[in-house]
């Protein structure tokens, strides 16, 4: 039996908050943290639709976070071995160098940044099959444990959204105990079901 923490959490490059919980995921698990752990695309687009208005699979070009979305998903399950850091470069791309994540050419020059054959990854969205993948794993979440935004961690039948305002900065050894922080509250104390702080210290 493994002995490995296993959750899943999901993504959607837009989000400032996920891109700071992914930097402590993604750290953690360069580090060698013993996790599980399952990334899930998400889109917000289809969440933040008005009522009456097409689904976002209809017309995904107009999101404009979709296309990065499909690109992390085909790097993910096509070229798993440079997932994890071309993941924290699309995050990069959009919150530390203001790029669009709209832009073939911008997600193109990360691709290649990080020696993976871009032509191949579009190549792949072209045929529909990770819009698919991102919708099927959008509305499986969605339904299966009421998901609405990012970042969600899911362990079990419990679901999470867990709003982090910092990153590690290269710490592992945080970033392994933040995470498993968060996840210890997810499996030991249920009854706290919102935690806020009123205001931030400046």
């Amino acid at each position: 039996m493994s002995d490995r923490l296993k959750f899943s959490v999901n993504w959607d490059y837009r989000c400032p908050f996920a891109r700071n919980l992914h930097d402590y995921v993604i750290t953690g698990l360069q580090a060698g943290a013993a996790w599980d752990v399952t990334f899930e695309p998400f889109c917000l687009g289809q969440t933040h639709r008005q009522e009456g208005e097409p689904n976002i699979w209809d017309h995904w070009q107009d999101d404009t976070g979709m296309l990065a979305l499909q690109a992390g998903v085909v790097v993910r399950d096509t070229f798993p071995d440079r997932f994890l850091d071309t993941h924290e470069a699309l995050f990069a791309l959009r919150h530390d160098h203001g790029g669009q994540l709209s832009h073939e050419k911008a997600i193109r020059g990360v691709l290649e940044e990080q020696h993976i054959d871009a032509d191949a990854v579009f190549s792949r969205i072209a045929t529909g099959e990770p819009l698919l993948t991102v919708q099927q794993a959008h509305e499986a979440t969605a339904k299966s444990h009421e998901v609405w935004g990012v970042p969600t961690l899911i362990r079990g039948s419990s679901a999470v959204f867990a709003r982090v305002m910092n990153r590690p900065q290269g710490n592992s050894a945080e970033a392994i105990a933040y995470i498993e922080r968060i996840v210890d509250l997810i499996d030991n104390f249920p009854e706290l079901n919102e935690f806020k702080h009123t205001s931030l210290p400046r």
